[in-house]
């Protein structure tokens, strides 16, 4: 069963930025991470934001954490991967949660900044284009149809405007925010840097776009796969054609890349003063590390190989040291 439920998520904690302390899983008891082989109670505190996408996972994480170290509180904010690069920036945060890769321009702050940092990659998503559950004419999308659908171009769009034999009913459109990084992924990959719709609805919280989505028959909207996956029984995703045919994004044909191109992996960012300065963040990210694979499947997402997790293990070995 899985850990976190969006809908609920969305209820309990409204506009709250940060994870309060709840009992763990009996697998994280269990979990071999550096805490639990040591019994060492550790105190201080935590900080994370960034990625709305990634912070399902850093919130199971840090749940599980706090079970095992209850006088460590770790913070997860999802202020987006913009917003949480800013912090990080600033200094105000020890990790920096991501759905894409750091921009060449916040690495230049960073340097100024003198924060050198350490990229990890927790796991796999699939950026999925949903549409109302009631909709019942969209079967697929060519990549070329999503930019048509998305770019601005001065006018009411209609789903005949895509296809003749489609409704004359306009199309309503629900986004990521733009500090988010899964708006940023979109905008390159299919938008190829063009200006988004100018009447899409934008949230940082992707649980708003859900509900959107949920009340509005003409609505078009995307986020990450875990989102889909805990609301598919109310959403339809809809199937992308990169010109092999149209594919659904699923556990396989992510994890495989065959679900091109929105397959995309997803980060956290570690200053590497905190781990080098903090036992509790030294720990925290260890801990993280090793029991990323299974909660981001718990959550919805698609783990990492082994051997990738290895290799970021050996990472933040490096910087304890």
């Amino acid at each position: 069963m899985k850990r976190l439920k969006f809908a609920a998520f969305a209820t309990i904690i409204g506009g709250a930025m940060a994870v309060t302390a709840a009992c763990g899983s009996d697998s994280a008891k269990d979990s071999n991470s550096s805490a639990s082989e040591t019994d060492k109670p550790l105190q201080g505190e935590i900080a994370i934001d960034g990625s709305s996408t990634v912070y399902p996972i850093m919130e199971a994480i840090a749940e599980e954490y706090m079970a095992q170290q209850p006088d460590v509180k770790v913070s997860v904010g999802f202020s987006g991967t913009g917003g949480g690069f800013e912090k990080f920036i600033a200094g105000e945060t020890d990790l920096s949660n991501a759905s894409r890769p750091v921009k060449d321009e916040e690495k230049t702050q960073l340097e100024k900044n003198k924060i050198d940092f350490t990229e990890l990659e927790l796991a796999y998503d699939g950026l999925s284009i949903v549409v109302n559950k009631e909709n019942d004419f969209v079967d697929y999308l060519t990549v070329d149809e999503l930019k048509k659908l998305w770019v601005e171009d001065g006018k009411v769009k209609k789903w005949s405007d895509i296809r003749p034999e489609w409704p004359k009913e306009e199309i309503k459109f629900y986004s990521p925010g733009t500090d988010s990084g899964t708006y940023d992924y979109f905008n390159e990959v299919i938008l190829e840097e063009e200006p988004l719709v100018e009447n899409a609805t934008l949230s940082e919280d992707d649980n708003v776009l859900v509900q959107g989505l949920k009340g509005d028959k003409n609505a078009i909207g995307f986020f990450g796969y875990a989102y889909y996956a805990e609301n598919q029984d109310s959403l339809k995703v809809v199937p992308i054609d990169n010109g092999n045919g149209a594919v659904e994004p699923t556990h396989e044909t992510i994890k495989s890349g065959e679900y091109a191109p929105l397959s995309r992996p997803l980060f956290t960012y570690v200053a590497n003063k905190s781990v080098a300065d903090k036992e509790q963040v030294a720990d925290f990210v260890e801990f993280m590390v090793e029991n990323a694979g299974e909660l981001s499947e718990e959550v919805g997402y698609i783990s990492l190989d082994d051997k990738e997790y290895d290799k970021d293990l050996e990472a933040v070995t490096q910087l304890k040291k």
